[in-house]
Order: C-alpha cells, then structure tokens, then sequence
C-alpha cells in the first residue's frame, strides 16, 4: 500500500511539473499571485501548503522501497535521462522505456539495468532495431533498418550481424548468406537489381574463394576469386558454348589459358577473345554495397541511475548518482573491453556479468605467476616461394605434358562407386600407358609439345585416397593444371619440387626405389588412412610417370602430395626433426636464413606445449603412424613442424608476446592489466567460446613454445634446457619422407658413419631402432601444457 500511495503522489507531482515545461523540473513550480490575497493570515496558509508539498516531494525522491520489490515510476535522472517503467534496486526491470538526451531510445524488457529480451532500439538518425537482446547487446534475431533504407533481418551476436541473414540494400541489392563480426563471410548469394547474381564463398565482407557469377545474358564464370574480383583457376562460360580455362588475374602478365570456341564460332573461324574484356566489361557493374556502420551501439549507452539500496552509503560522500553502462556496471576504465588495431588486439578483461564466459577464459589464459618473455628475433619474410614455370623455361614443356597426362586420368576415371577397392586395385603391375602425339587421338588431345608416354600405378586406389581426402575432382584439376612454380633447389635426396599456384599440393619427382616402396606399403597405408582420419603421415594423391620421346628418352616420375603448409598463416619457422645429431645443424649463416630455409634437430630452441586433449590424442597417433612405418620397414622420416608466431612483427624482424609469460621464482606475479591477444583469439573470445574453427591434429593448432638454451654448443644437446619464456603460437605439423627403405645403401651407410661417431646419433638405423628413438624424441620436444 505504501508504494502504491508513493506511485500516485509520484504521478501527481509529474503532472504538476509538465504544466510548466516538457521536460519537467526538480522542484514545485507553484506561482502565487499576491493579488488575490489581502490579508496576512491568508498568506501564511498558503505558504505552509506550498512548504508541505515541498516537503513531501523531497520525500518521494528519497524514498526506497525493500530490496528486491518491483513498482512503476516515472523519472527523470539527474543527467536529463528520462525513464518510464518498472525498476528493481534502483534499476530498470522489467517492462520499461528509457530515453537518452542525445534522442536514442530503448523500449522493451528490462533486466536489473540490462536490455535484455525483446525490445525496440531507435536512434535520432532514424535507424531502428527491433528484437532480441541479451546483457546490453543485439543479440539473437532481429531486423535493423538503416537511415539510408537498408534493412537487415537475421542473426546478431553483441551488437554484430553474426550467423545467417538477409540484407536488402536500398539500391536494390540483396544478400542472402553467412555473416560473421558485421561481415558477409564462408558462404552466401549476392543478388545484383540488374539480375546478375553470385553464389559462393565470402570473406571479410568480399567475394574471396570458390564461386560462381551468373549474368542475365547467359554468361557464366566459375572459380576462384579474391577481393571481388577473378583470381587463380577458373572458367568462363558464354551462352553459346564457348569456354575458356585457364589462369586469371587483373594483371594481364599473370593472365593465361585456352580458349574452346563453340561450334558456330568454329564455323565462323572466329577465335580471338581478349580475356582482359571480363574485368573491364562485364565486372563493371558487379561491385558490392559497401555496409552501414552504426554511430552509437546499443552496449555503449549508459544509465545514469543511483547504486542499490541495499549497498551502504560510504561516509566519506559517495552515495551520489554514478553513471553505469547499459549492463548494469560501473563505468571506469576497465569496466569494457578495448580493441587497438595493429598486429595484435589489445583485450582488457570486462567486470560486466554480460560477459563471464568471457571472462573464465580469459582468466585461463592469463594465469597468476608469470611475467613477458624476452623478444624472439623473426627471419626475413619470404612472401612467395619458388619461381614461376613460364614459356622459355627448361621445364615448360615438361609441366604441360605433366598436366596433359592428370587431366587424361581424373576425366577418364570419374568418381570411385566405392571406397571398398578390390585387392587386383592394389597390384603394382595395375598401371596403364598412354600414348600422347602432337596431332591428337581419339583419347587424347591436340598439344604443341614433343609427343610422349604417360603411366598411372594404381590409378583406382589414389582416386579413393582422393575422395578420402575430400578432393574435388574440378578443384583438383584447377590446381595441378595451373602455373607451377619451381622451388629454388632440389631436395638432398636429388628430387626437384614443384609448387601449385594455389599453394594446395607439391609435385616431387621420385627415384624408381621410392615408387617401389610406395607401390608395397599402398595397401597398408590406404587402410590406416581408412582408420585413422587424424593420421600425420604425408598424403599422397597420385603417382605418375611420364616417358619422353625423341632423342631424350628418360622417364620422369613423380609423386603428388599435399602442401602441409597451405596457409593463410605466416610460417615464421620450420623444423625437420628426426632425433638424430650427425649432420643435423643448418649450415647456412644467420644472415642468409628466411621464412623457407627448413631449420633441424640442433636448430631448435623450443619445446611445444599442447593443451592436455591435444597432446593425448598426438601421442596416440605418432604411435600409430609409427607402428606402420615399423611395418613397412622404412625409416629416415622426419616431423615436418611449421611455427607461426601470432604477434610476429616482420618490419623490426623480433616478435615480443606480451600476453605470454615466465614464472617468477617468488610466486608472485607482476602486474599486467592490459593483454595483447591476436585477431583469432578475439574471435574465439567473442564469438565461438567453444574453441577454434578448422582446426584438426597437426593443422592450425593453437599452443605455446617454451623458449630452450643449450649450455654447449659442442656436446650436441639434442634438447636445451628450458628457459620459462613462454609464446603463443599456432602450429602445423606433419610426418614426411616415409618413402626410404633400410636397403643395403642404408645399412653400408649406418655401418661407415657408425666407425665415426655414436651410432645412436646417425639417421641410418634400423627401422625399430629409428621408431623406438623417433617417438622418445618427439615426445619430449612436444609436452603437456600444465
């Protein structure tokens, strides 16, 4: 009863005040003419009336109802703010309206001072959201107009378009896809008001990846494509028939490919086409809508409300109104999160409830008792490895015949009906040649190259490793039928390598031996990759050979594999490591060393720390791989390891983390209450608490690298001793080279090198021995992050 009376003499007293203006004011505006009043005794009444309001207006603005008890008030706050709905401790609760002097206004469900359920926010520009909210932010579904008229209707996460939505553009443009942080991203339709329209991949708000673009006029462009525009592989399509194939690129340089004139035109004799025509008629009008940006977020309004009443009053004159956030804390220098740009995210740990997901993992990741480690020098960047195989290069013809002979065997084999081969699949002898002249045949067709014979072994198991694999076929074709580019040297084995122009795979020419080895461990290694689908072990995806004709005559085979290192990551570091010292130290001086010299077992100066589930599951699977390997006789493999450092600063060649951390001796920790995290770890933060996306064993790993120190460089420390400076990093790993048998070269070689030096130090050992040592090294160059 008594709040109810408090409420109706509050309504009262709110009347009384807009009679004199909109706004309202803090205090009776009550004029009295003196006019109407003659004597003295009449004065005094009224003055006494006039001090009683007063007085109990003064009351009404102090008066607390009993923790936790709910009424409905109209208020203006101290700053101008008004509010109009139910409250709860001094806070909004419930349904309520709360408008800001700078015109935002929130209508909706309230929760202790947070926005949160369904609700309408409207800004003085004319925008308007209308949905769900959680802890002060746009949260789940709602639709968002903009002033100039566009409109969104789909999924946000804290103030961002995240998840699946449609945008329609004022200018007619539409997009039906993904989003993620306010940006079209993975997969989506782009809808032109000309009726043009693209399905494929996005990334950060551009078409970036595999995709189609479809025009009115039945043309058609189908294949990779970066920052909006044609970019590696692809195909375009005319309504006629016509095709062209081949490599694309703004840069007419880059630019190549074939082009395949349909039969009017052959009747024509028409075959010129300008390729460069796409980028400069036909994308002109294919440009993307640029996104609004919102002036003043939902989360980064405030209230200006007092603290609780149930929180005592501080004597020393701290009970007046502090102005909180719209999730109900303080605002102070810490209370939200701060985003820096730069290489790194500057995160500041939030003391809203909004965010305590959040903070439990910061709170992992910044764990008491350490302090920065010290900087980590970065080699020179190499951007782009290797150099491209164009006309005039003594391997020109040697690639397209290479490309001739895949294309020949993936379109003539086709999808497999079943991944249950037959044991005749696995037969060395199941290989086929096929003959390729200049002119042509009827399974073959025209080239401009010398004429040559091409073999597949095994063509039906690698078509199911590829499968396995998810290779698609075009994809597949796309990349090896591309530019290659050429490493600068050929590996110690002899063997040249070849690079995609996607990155993708590597073509590595192989000795007759390592086909053999290949050829007899097939059936086992299909089979545990059948098994295990986290297995490190190379992957293989064709085996080929080619034989020249004319004076040459020699026979190149080669192996396709996959790029361990396909990226979009800087690899700041690699190893080869085998747990062997004879021999394994880089011989190249530190000036001379970059991104791509391949560092060995005495090169490295970290141990790998994986998080508990990570390193159980990679201590299983190097088991695995090796049993097979043991098997199968071989040896002289190595683990490939690829080290990105997530705060690498190429422009000063040093990377220092300053969110890793060494223990102090004391137990005590130093103070840092700003930590840099990278963009991915904002990403696992904000947006996908449950971990990272795309990550597998041994690919995009997240981790940390505990720097090492060897006391002697002259003993061989295999492993130095352990420093305490930690690092983030993101890893990717691989075992590599299973192709060597411990033949009778090997075991002559052991026996040489074993007159020299420890025999437990060379790499030719016997293949139990070499498991058995391989598997005690690795196990203690990669640990258990406690």
């Amino acid at each position: 009863m008594k709040a109810l009376e408090a409420t109706v003499r509050k309504t009262q007293l709110v009347a009384r005040k807009r009679a004199h203006t909109i706004f309202g004011t803090y205090g009776p505006t009550t004029q009295i003419d003196e006019a109407e009043f003659n004597n003295n005794k009449e004065k005094e009444i009224v003055e006494e009336d006039v001090q009683e309001n007063v007085q109990q207006e003064n009351d009404d603005e102090d008066y607390h109802p009993m923790n936790g008890e709910t009424y409905h008030l109209e208020k203006f706050l101290s700053n101008g703010d008004y509010y109009t709905g139910y409250w709860v401790d001094n806070l909004p609760n419930g349904q309520g309206k709360y408008w800001w002097t700078d015109g935002c206004m929130y209508v909706g469900d309230w929760s202790k001072g947070k926005m949160k359920g369904q609700g309408i926010f409207s800004w003085p520009s004319g925008a308007m959201y209308e949905g769900n909210f959680k802890n002060g932010y746009m949260d789940g579904e709602g639709t968002y107009t903009a002033p100039n008229g566009d409109t969104f209707r789909g999924c946000w996460l804290m103030d961002l378009k995240h998840g699946n939505g449609v945008k329609e553009y004022a200018n007619g443009d539409c997009y039906d896809g993904e989003w993620c942080r306010g940006l079209q991203e993975s997969n989506g339709k782009y809808t032109w008001k000309n009726g043009n329209y693209y399905v494929g991949e996005w990334a950060n708000g551009t078409i970036c990846g595999d995709g189609k673009l479809y025009w009115t006029n039945g043309n058609l462009f189908e294949g990779n494509w970066e920052d909006g525009l044609p970019k590696g592989k692809g195909t375009f399509h005319w309504a006629d028939g016509s095709y062209y194939i081949g490599n694309w690129s703004r840069d007419p340089d880059e630019l190549n490919g074939t082009f395949y004139p349909s039969e009017s035109l052959l009747e024509r004799g028409n075959f010129e086409w300008d390729p460069q025509q796409v980028f400069n008629v036909d994308l002109m009008g294919c440009t993307i809508s640029p996104n609004d940006k919102v002036s003043v977020l939902p989360s980064q309004k405030k209230l200006a409300v007092r603290m609780s009443s149930s929180r005592p009053v501080d004597n020393n004159n701290n009970s007046r109104t502090r102005r909180m956030s719209i999730d109900g804390s303080p605002d102070s220098e810490f209370s939200r999160m701060q985003l820096s740009d730069g290489v790194g995210t500057t995160l500041v740990a939030t003391t809203s409830n909004s965010c305590s997901d959040i903070d439990a993992m910061v709170a992992l990741l910044e764990s008491d008792g350490y302090k920065s480690g010290s900087p980590i020098r970065i080699p020179k960047i190499v951007k782009r490895q290797g150099i491209t195989i164009s006309r005039g290069h003594k391997n020109y013809e040697l690639m397209l015949n290479l490309q001739l002979g895949i294309r020949h065997t993936v379109q003539k084999l086709g999808p497999p009906p079943t991944l249950d081969l037959d044991p005749s699949a696995f037969d060395p002898k199941e290989k086929y040649w096929t003959r390729f002249p200049p002119e042509g045949s009827k399974s073959t067709p025209r080239h401009q190259s010398c004429e040559f014979r091409w073999k597949d072994y095994c063509p039906k198991v690698f078509r199911a490793l590829r499968t396995l694999f998810k290779v698609d076929a075009t994809e597949y074709l796309l990349s090896i039928c591309g530019p290659l580019r050429e490493l600068s040297s050929p590996g110690k084995s002899g063997s040249f390598f070849y690079l995609t122009n996607d990155d993708r795979y590597m073509i590595k020419t192989m000795k007759k031996a390592e086909v053999k080895v290949l050829l007899r461990m097939l059936n086992a290694y299909y089979d545990h990759f059948r098994a295990f689908e986290n297995t490190l072990v190379t992957r293989y995806y064709g085996l080929h050979c080619l034989k020249l004709n004319g004076p040459a005559q020699r026979k190149v085979r080669f192996v396709i594999i996959g790029n361990l290192f396909c990226t979009n990551y800087t690899i700041h570091k690699r190893f080869d490591l085998k747990g062997s010292t004879f021999g394994r130290i880089t011989d190249k001086p530190e000036s001379e060393i970059d991104t791509t010299t391949t560092l060995k077992d005495l090169d490295l100066n970290f141990i790998f720390k994986l998080q508990k589930s990570w390193f159980e599951e990679f201590r299983r699977q190097v088991d695995r791989d090796c049993e097979l390997l043991e098997q199968e006789r071989v040896m002289d493999y190595s683990l490939l390891v690829g080290v990105n450092f997530r705060e690498g600063n190429a422009s000063t060649g040093y990377q220092t983390p300053s969110g890793c951390r060494t223990p102090i001796e004391n137990g005590t920790t130093e103070a840092e209450p700003i930590h840099r995290f990278t963009k991915s770890d904002v990403d696992l933060l904000l947006l996908n608490p449950a971990g990272l996306t795309n990550t597998s064993l041994g690919i995009n790993m997240p981790a940390r690298v505990e720097r090492t120190f060897r006391k002697n460089d002259l003993d061989f420390q295999l492993i130095g001793e352990p420093t305490g400076e930690l690092y983030d990093v993101t890893l990717f790993f691989g075992i590599i080279d299973i192709l060597q048998d411990y033949d009778i070269t090997k075991k002559l070689e052991h026996a040489y090198k074993s007159i020299q030096c420890d025999p437990n130090s060379i790499s030719a050992v016997d293949p139990m021995a070499y498991s058995r040592r391989f598997r005690d090294y690795i196990f203690k160059v990669f640990v258990e992050d406690n």
